[in-house]
C-alpha cells in the first residue's frame, strides 16, 4: 500500500510545475526572503511531521480496533469492562509529551526569530494607522542623514524599501488601535500595539517585490491596509531616499501626542529618539505631512 501511495504521489508530482513542486515541498509555506525564514521553515515542517505521525497512529488504532473487535456473530456481546488502564495512560501521557515537545521547539524558534541585531544597518519606524501605513527611515546616508518617510492611504498602497542582505531593525507603533505587521515572504508577523512599541530585526535575503498586510481586524477598512515591500540594491535604495528628501518627506510620523500613552499605562512606551518628532503629527491620531494621509 505504501509503495502504491508513493507511485501515485510521483505520478501526481510529475505533472506539476517546478514552482508547484517547491510549494508542495514547503507544505504551503511562502518562499522565504529573510534570514528568519529557515527557523520558521524547520518548525513548520516539524509540526507537519508530528501531525502526520499522530494522525497515522490514531487512524491505525481506529482501524485496528475496528477489525480486531468487530462483531463476528449477531448475538456477540463485547466484554464489559470498567476501565482500561493502558489505553487511559496512552491517551493521557502521549498528548502531554507531544505538546511538551512542540512547546519546546516553538519557544526555541521564537527566541531565534526575535533575537535583536546589534548595530543594524538600517532603522525603520513603522506607524500603522487606520487604515494605512507610514514607513519612517531613520538617518539614512542616501538622504544626507535626514529622517525621511514613505506613506500611503486606504486608496494608495505605501511602499517599504529595504536593502538586500543588510540588517534592519523595525520599531512598530500604532496611534489608534491594534494592528499587525505581516509580510508572508519574510515568514514573520508581529502585532502593533497602541501605547506600547515593539521591535524586531531581520535581514532581507532575496531581491524582489513582496506584499505586506495588516493581519489584525482593525476596522471597516482593514482589508485595504496593504503595502508593497521592495528589496533592492544599495544604489536603488539610496536613490529612493534622495527622492523622498527632494519631495520634502522629512521627519518621523507617529500620530498625535496622545497616541504615546494608553489609559492604564503609567508611562509612555514610545521611542525616546522619536518623542520630539511627534509634533509633526496632528491631534486626531493620523500622520500629518501637509497632505492627505
Amino acid at each position: 500500500m505504501v509503495a502504491a501511495l508513493a507511485v501515485s504521489l510521483l505520478v501526481l508530482l510529475s505533472g506539476c510545475s517546478d514552482a508547484t513542486v517547491d510549494e508542495l515541498k514547503r507544505l504551503g509555506l511562502p518562499e522565504s526572503a529573510s534570514d528568519r525564514g529557515p527557523y520558521i521553515h524547520d518548525l513548520w515542517i516539524g509540526a507537519w511531521i508530528a501531525a502526520f505521525i499522530v494522525g497515522g497512529f490514531t487512524w491505525g488504532l481506529i482501524g485496528w480496533a475496528s477489525l480486531r473487535y468487530r462483531r463476528r456473530h449477531s448475538d456477540d456481546i463485547p466484554v464489559q469492562v470498567r476501565y482500561n488502564a493502558p489505553i487511559e495512560m496512552l491517551y493521557t501521557v502521549a498528548p502531554v509529551i507531544a505538546v511538551a515537545v512542540l512547546f519546546y521547539f516553538t519557544v526555541q524558534t521564537q527566541n531565534d526569530v526575535l533575537e535583536d541585531v546589534e548595530n543594524p544597518d538600517h532603522k525603520v519606524v513603522v506607524t500603522a494607522q487606520q487604515w494605512s501605513w507610514t514607513f519612517n527611515y531613520l538617518g539614512e546616508d542616501g538622504a544626507g542623514g535626514e529622517d525621511v518617510y514613505d506613506r500611503g492611504t486606504s486608496a494608495v498602497e505605501p511602499d517599504l524599501w529595504l536593502v538586500e542582505d543588510e540588517t534592519v531593525n523595525f520599531t512598530l507603533h500604532s496611534p489608534d488601535v491594534l494592528h499587525s505587521f505581516f509580510v508572508p515572504n519574510f515568514n514573520f508577523k508581529m502585532d502593533v500595539l497602541p501605547g506600547r512599541d515593539q521591535s524586531f530585526s531581520l535581514t532581507p535575503t532575496k531581491a524582489g517585490t513582496y506584499v505586506g498586510r495588516c493581519a489584525e481586524l482593525c476596522g471597516y477598512q482593514h482589508s485595504r491596509m496593504l503595502f508593497n515591500v521592495y528589496v533592492v540594491s544599495q544604489e536603488e535604495f539610496d536613490a529612493h531616499m534622495q527622492d523622498l528628501l527632494d519631495a520634502d518627506q522629512t521627519g518621523i510620523l507617529r500620530g498625535g501626542s496622545e497616541s504615546e500613552t494608553v489609559d492604564g499605562l503609567e508611562e509612555s512606551q514610545s521611542d525616546p529618539e522619536t518623542d520630539d518628532d511627534s509634533e509633526a503629527s496632528n491631534q486626531d491620531g493620523q500622520p500629518d505631512s501637509g497632505g492627505e494621509s
